[in-house]
């Protein structure tokens, strides 16, 4: 099927198009690009027309540019504007104005990218849904998202993220959601906001793109609630409160059993149980807000219910997986995509609360939470108070800024301090044995990943080693 055509495309954006040409879809990398892809051309890293008769040698229907490239025919299949990034954009506002969709954004300190996944698997049984893939949040991934919707969406779910103020307000716009929910918010990016009230002024900005007469999802239990009470009143939005402390919507318990998180909550009145695949009462809180944004799009919110049990997260954000070794098994929590005091605080809650087997131990490998400020150093050792590293058996450290938690740890729980993941890797081996759960987050550029993957490679060796 169609997604633009030359003449559609050069309407939206106001450009030049070179021959006839329709396309399926769009990409902005050359890697993963697919025949019949418009190729956008972005400036960004490295400037995107330098790849754009590779794209085009890989089978893309057209590509998007300011200028005809080096090395590409005069008679290529382009669509030539100002600025690629504002042609993305146009088309991105177009693809929304040209659909019925009922639209849902999510913005939020922690669980934006579950969330929407999450809603993403609800919805998908009850009509056409188009989401965003990964976590394509900022300034090209909303619009690329909006662009790459099909005429026949029934539900759309976008995902707004911000690094600084004034980031959230133009992507929501260009989304107009009838939806828009705050998952919550929490120190994240201090060292582009003066406060955390900050920080919810600009995730309540969310509201801003509102169609007439949308809801506002809202987390009760933060204590920025009323900045996002005053945000919604001053906007005219209903605003619709989940939490424990929430009436319509109440998390009424969560507790973990076995590989799944078992939740009793309230929608509007009927009590309601869920089966969440993955760890958390936090997932349990976010979930019970995709229930509310459900029911606010007009959807069938017991039948939602039923399809968050098939959900599950994606790769680096609380996967749970079993490592086979010899004579036994570890069990890994893959938290490594990314990382806050609230984040981590969540994440060791859950190694807290899951059971181990016979003689295994809780085990954690955390790395640096970066973009906190100047308190980042408080922030990171402050995370030795809670309550849940007295159920852990070791925490190992990785990263400068981990420094400070390792030094704060108690000795009974402190484990190797290494200045990257890299450098831990080695340590692996003699570090954990069969029985062990075993954690592991951090901010993306501290590259737990590299942990993630040495952990499933000890089961691939076959090997085992023993405890310390």
């Amino acid at each position: 099927m169609s997604l633009w055509t030359a003449a559609e495309a050069a309407a939206a954006t106001g450009g030049q198009t070179q021959g006839e040409w329709q396309v399926s879809g769009l990409s902005i990398d050359t890697r993963t690009i697919q025949p019949g892809d418009l190729f956008v051309a972005l400036t960004a890293a490295r400037d995107g027309h330098d790849f754009v008769a590779q794209a085009l040698e890989k089978g893309a229907g057209a590509a998007l540019v300011s200028r005809v490239p080096d090395g590409v025919s005069a008679e290529a299949p382009l669509l030539i504007v100002e600025d690629v990034q504002k042609g993305l954009e146009a088309l991105g506002r177009a693809a929304r104005a040209r659909t019925q969709a009922r639209v849902v954004a999510v913005t939020g300190s922690v669980g934006k990218t579950s969330t929407k996944e999450m809603l993403a698997r609800m919805l998908s049984d009850q009509g056409r849904t188009h989401a965003a893939v990964a976590s394509y949040n900022n300034h090209w991934g909303v619009p690329l998202t909006l662009a790459r919707m099909p005429r026949d969406t029934d539900y759309a779910v976008i995902e707004i993220g911000m690094n600084h103020p004034g980031e959230i307000a133009p992507l929501s716009k260009q989304a107009r959601p009838h939806v828009a929910m705050v998952t919550t918010v929490a120190a994240v990016h201090l060292e582009a906001f003066d406060d955390v009230a900050g920080i919810a002024r600009e995730k309540a900005a969310i509201m801003e793109g509102l169609e007439p007469g949308g809801v506002a999802v809202l987390n009760a239990d933060i204590a920025e609630a009323p900045v996002l009470a005053r945000v919604a009143a001053d906007l005219g939005a209903e605003a619709r409160w989940f939490g424990e402390t929430a009436a319509a919507y109440q998390l009424r318990s969560a507790a973990i059993k076995g590989a799944e998180t078992l939740a009793q909550v309230t929608v509007s009145g009927r009590e309601i149980d869920l089966h969440i695949q993955s760890l958390g009462a936090h997932f349990a809180m976010n979930a019970l807000g995709a229930l509310a944004c459900v029911e606010a799009l007009g959807g069938d919110v017991e039948k939602a219910a039923q399809s968050l049990s098939l959900w599950s997260p994606v790769k680096g954000r609380g996967v749970r997986e079993t490592i086979r070794l010899d004579g036994g098994a570890v069990t890994l929590l893959d938290d490594s995509y990314n990382a806050n005091p609230t984040s981590v605080a969540a994440a060791l809650a859950v190694l807290a609360a899951t059971p181990v087997q016979g003689s295994g131990r809780k085990l954690a490998w955390l790395g640096d939470m970066k973009e906190l400020g100047p308190q980042e150093l408080a922030l990171h050792a402050d995370l030795a108070q809670l309550d849940a590293v007295q159920e852990i058996d070791r925490i190992h450290c990785i990263g400068p800024l981990m420094r400070a938690l390792h030094d704060a740890l108690p000795a009974d729980k402190r484990g190797g301090w290494y200045a990257t993941s890299a450098e831990a890797v080695p340590a692996l081996q003699d570090s954990i044995a069969a029985g062990d759960i075993v954690l592991a987050k951090g901010s993306l550029s501290m590259a737990l990943a590299k942990i993630v993957d040495g952990i499933r490679e000890m089961g691939q060796s076959g090997r085992n080693s023993e405890k310390p």
